[in-house]
């Protein structure tokens, strides 16, 4: 089994940056692909970026390009980077573990979730 806490959201102006990190307990992080999620408000839960234990990754047509999404095996630590945000990236952000090496695309392909960060970003 494997904790996840996100950290890192906030409130940021169109155009700025932002990191979200998430601190995984557990001594198999490495053995966990890992994904980030978000959830506007009255929205479903959406994808936004993978990586594998290999790593490979795999970002949403939306965010391709501004977000990089990386990952620090021996921190146990996700993260999110995150430029030229724009309005419609607010949302609650979230980060989650899947048992084996391969890719999720899906919310169903993963076991373990973090709490959610909220991230706001002004016009």
């Amino acid at each position: 089994q494997v904790q996840l806490v996100e950290s890192g959201g906030g409130s940021v102006q169109a155009g700025g940056s932002l990191r979200l990190s998430c601190a995984a307990s557990g001594r198999t992080f490495s053995s966990y692909a890992m994904g980030w999620f978000r959830q506007a408000p009255g929205k479903e839960r959406e994808f936004v970026a993978a990586i594998s234990g290999r790593p490979s990754t795999s970002y949403s047509n939306s965010v391709k390009g501004r977000f990089t999404i990386g990952r620090d095996n021996a921190k146990n630590t996700l993260y999110l980077q995150m430029n030229s945000l724009k309005p419609e990236d607010t949302a609650v952000y979230f980060c989650a573990a899947r048992v084996g090496a391969g890719i999720g695309l899906r919310f169903s392909d993963y076991a373990y979730w973090g709490q959610g960060t909220q991230v706001t970003v002004s016009s």
